[in-house]
């Protein structure tokens, strides 16, 4: 995967101009050991409740990205260590989290690519309360099922298709 955000703006400024890609807003922090990532994206639409990210997270990513609309709380975290873990045991591309994460030490030593608004030490809810595989909204961009995630150093991209 050699891919760079720069490039694929610059190879792609029609897509940018027309909406089929977009950029998100530059407030995401990365961890994990993958920089760059990319995949399909697995949608997730929860609010401070990360019961659906753990069941989506056990279940095998085929290189997907999950990317989680939790509303840009900054109050609880929806990703942790242990999910960190199964993401990359799974086979998860990476995470995108319009929310918080927790336990960053331990995410930043996965084999995965992690972005996320903030950290945060108090864990969610767990009621399950959320939907999956629905259109979400990251930071003002919609996100549907399946739209391609590019993201390294530089940015994270959206594209409603996979981009050469």
């Amino acid at each position: 995967m050699t891919f760079a955000t720069t490039d694929l703006c610059d190879d792609y400024a029609a897509m940018l101009d027309d909406g089929t890609l977009a950029v998100l807003p530059p407030v995401y922090r990365a961890f994990g050991q993958r920089v760059r990532f990319s995949g399909p994206a697995t949608t997730l639409h929860v609010f401070e409740d990360n019961a659906l990210v753990r069941s989506t997270l056990e279940t095998p990513g085929h290189g997907h990205v999950l990317v989680i609309d939790g509303g840009g709380s900054l109050r609880r975290a929806l990703v942790g260590g242990q999910l960190g873990v199964l993401a990359e045991s799974n086979g998860w591309a990476g995470i995108v989290v319009d929310g918080c994460i927790r336990d960053s030490e331990e995410i930043n030593v996965c084999q995965i690519g992690v972005r996320a608004l903030a950290t945060h030490p108090r864990k969610s809810n767990k009621t399950g309360a959320g939907q999956r595989d629905v259109r979400v909204q990251i930071s003002g961009v919609a996100v549907h099922p399946g739209d391609w995630i590019y993201a390294d150093a530089d940015g994270i991209l959206v594209a409603r298709q996979e981009l050469d």
